[in-house]
C-alpha cells in the first residue's frame, strides 16, 4: 500500500496501527556526470516498493523525502538542493507525529544518503524520547548488514557515486545513467589520514568519489536484493517488538525547552 496513492477511506480501513510505514529518506544533489541528481531518492524509493510488493498486507510505503542534507557537497557542481541539519531532523520528526495522527506508529526511514545519517539519528533520539507512542528507527542501504557495506566501500570509505551506488542505478533505473560518462568518471578517495572534513570541491575533480567504471547491472541487482532483505527482516522484527521493559511515566515537573 502506498499513502500518496489511498483516499481517506482507505487509510481509515487500512489498520495502519498494524502495519510498518517505510519512509524512502534521499537527497536531490550532484551525482559526477553519469548519475541523475534524484539518485539517493531514486534507490530508496525503489527498496521501500520492492518490500512493499513482498509486505503488501504489513507495510504502507510514505511520500519519499526528496531533499535531504547535502551540505557536504558544497556549491562548486551544480544540481544540489539541501536542507541544514536541523531542518532534516525535524521534517523527519514531523513525518512521524502526522502519520500517528492517522494511526500508524511504527516508522522505519529508508536512507538513501549519507550526509542523512545524523538528521535522522537525531529525529528517531527525539521521538523516542518525547513520544515513546511512535517506534521509529532507520536502516542505511550502503551499510545495511556488514557484507554490503564491504562489497559498497571497495573503492574506498568516503565513496559517491561509485562502483556500488551506479551498479544499484544499473539495476533500478538503467535509462538514467550515462554509461559513456561514467567509463570515464573515476576519482580516487582522498579523505585517508585527514584530521578535518572538507566540502567536495576540496576532494573531487567531479563529484565523484570511486570507480564508477567498474559497475554493473548483475552487481547492482545483488545488492538490491540484499538490502531488500535486509529492510524486510527489520519490517518482520517491527511487526511483533515491543520495548524490552515498560518505560516509567515522565515526572510532570519537567519541562523542555
Amino acid at each position: 500500500m502506498k499513502w500518496s496513492e489511498a483516499n481517506s477511506r482507505q487509510l481509515a480501513a487500512a489498520r495502519l496501527p498494524e502495519r510498518v510505514g517505510l519512509v524512502p529518506v534521499g537527497a536531490t544533489e550532484q551525482h559526477g556526470p553519469h548519475l541523475p541528481t534524484d539518485t539517493d531518492t531514486r534507490i530508496a524509493v525503489a527498496l521501500c516498493d520492492a518490500v512493499e510488493r513482498r509486505r503488501e498486507a504489513q507495510v504502507i510505503v510514505l511520500p519519499p523525502i526528496t531533499v535531504g542534507c547535502s551540505l557536504g557537497h558544497g556549491t562548486r557542481f551544480p544540481g544540489t538542493l539541501s536542507l541544514f541539519p536541523e531542518e532534516l531532523t525535524r521534517l523527519v520528526v514531523r513525518y512521524a507525529e502526522w502519520a500517528a495522527v492517522s494511526g500508524l506508529t511504527r516508522l522505519l526511514y529508508v536512507n538513501g544518503h549519507m550526509g542523512n545519517t545524523n538528521s535522522i539519528a537525531a529525529a528517531t533520539d527525539l521521538l523516542r524520547f518525547r513520544r515513546p507512542d511512535i517506534q521509529s528507527g532507520w536502516v542505511n542501504w550502503w551499510n545495511a548488514d556488514p557484507d554490503i557495506a564491504r562489497i559498497v566501500c571497495e573503492d574506498g570509505e568516503d565513496i559517491h557515486a561509485n562502483r556500488a551506488e551506479t551498479s544499484v542505478m544499473l539495476h533500478v533505473s538503467p535509462d538514467l545513467v550515462d554509461v559513456d560518462a561514467m567509463r570515464t568518471a573515476d576519482d580516487i578517495d582522498r579523505t585517508a589520514g585527514l584530521a578535518f572534513r572538507y566540502t567536495a570541491e576540496s576532494l573531487s575533480t567531479n563529484g565523484v568519489t570511486g570507480r564508477p567504471s567498474a559497475a554493473t547491472k548483475e552487481l547492482g541487482a545483488e545488492l538490491f536484493e540484499r538490502i531488500v532483505a535486509v529492510a524486510e527482516a527489520r519490517v518482520e522484527s517491527g511487526l511483533r517488538e515491543r520495548a524490552p521493559l515498560s518505560r516509567p511515566a515522565a515526572s510532570p515537573t519537567l519541562s523542555w525547552i
